[in-house]
């Protein structure tokens, strides 16, 4: 069984793969500081909760963006799984030229979705991940990383906005019915929900129209439900792109 980590700066996925079928899913939150006492001690209560047997894993696989988690991950997996993790680095990875001026600063999580996303739904294609940041990959029609465009996270920007303004309450992410919000939270909704569903529909025409064909689009992450449902240029989303380019990899090796 191949166990699949994908490191973010808000959560950390985890997969479990038996041949090529995902077969177990878990979201944790990312935090930094945690000791290899800690991340054994969510491994082995993760895997308990479910009846998988940590001697099951034969193989682990880590995309990470949280250089500080990484040590602590590496000995966690050692000690709960008795297998070395290998790293998933964008920059070295061989199955998806990543045509940027610095491939090295792409992030591991981006190109391993990227990976998943060709191997899922064909090229060319558009795979916006809404996370801590809300990220816009496009990948060409002969399946290379192309480029990326990079915005504010819809949650990181509500944090700002109730965190500079007193009266501002935090609310749910939901759509009001109209754009016109005849309340605080009405108001609130309407320019958050609708305004990133505008941002995204924007810079989704503007990637097409550079890379001159009409790409399909793709959506990942947690929040990208939230966009999603009130747009038709994403076509679905799909929350473990990440996983499956992290299968990919592996399987190439």
């Amino acid at each position: 069984m191949l166990l699949a980590i994908d490191v973010g700066n808000t959560e950390t996925k985890l997969g479990c793969f038996a041949e090529e079928r995902l077969a177990h899913t878990w979201r944790l939150t990312t935090e930094p500081r945690r000791t290899p006492d800690e991340c054994s001690a969510l491994f082995l209560q993760l895997f308990g909760q479910s009846g998988v047997a940590a001697s099951d894993v034969s193989a682990i696989v880590i995309a990470s963006v949280v250089p500080k988690l990484d040590a602590s991950l590496e000995t966690a997996c050692e000690r709960s799984f008795g297998v070395a993790p290998i790293f998933f680095e964008a920059h070295r990875q061989k199955l998806m030229p990543v045509h940027t001026e610095r491939p090295e600063e792409v992030g591991a999580d981006l190109v391993a979705m990227a990976i998943g996303g060709r191997s899922r739904y064909g090229v060319p294609l558009i795979i916006v991940s809404y996370g801590t940041a809300t990220v816009f990959m496009a990948i060409s029609a002969s399946g290379d990383y192309s480029g990326v465009a990079i915005a504010p996270g819809i949650q990181v920007s509500i944090d700002a906005l109730v965190g500079r303004t007193a009266k501002l309450p935090q609310i749910a992410l939901e759509a009001p019915r109209t754009a016109l919000g005849r309340n605080t939270i009405e108001a609130l909704q309407a320019g958050i929900v609708y305004g990133f569903v505008g941002q995204s529909e924007a810079l989704i025409r503007r990637m097409r129209a550079e890379m001159g064909v009409e790409a399909r689009v793709i959506a990942t992450g947690g929040l990208a439900e939230v966009v999603a449902r009130h747009t038709k240029l994403i076509e679905r989303t799909d929350p473990h792109l990440s996983l499956e380019g992290l299968r990919l990899y592996h399987a190439s090796l």
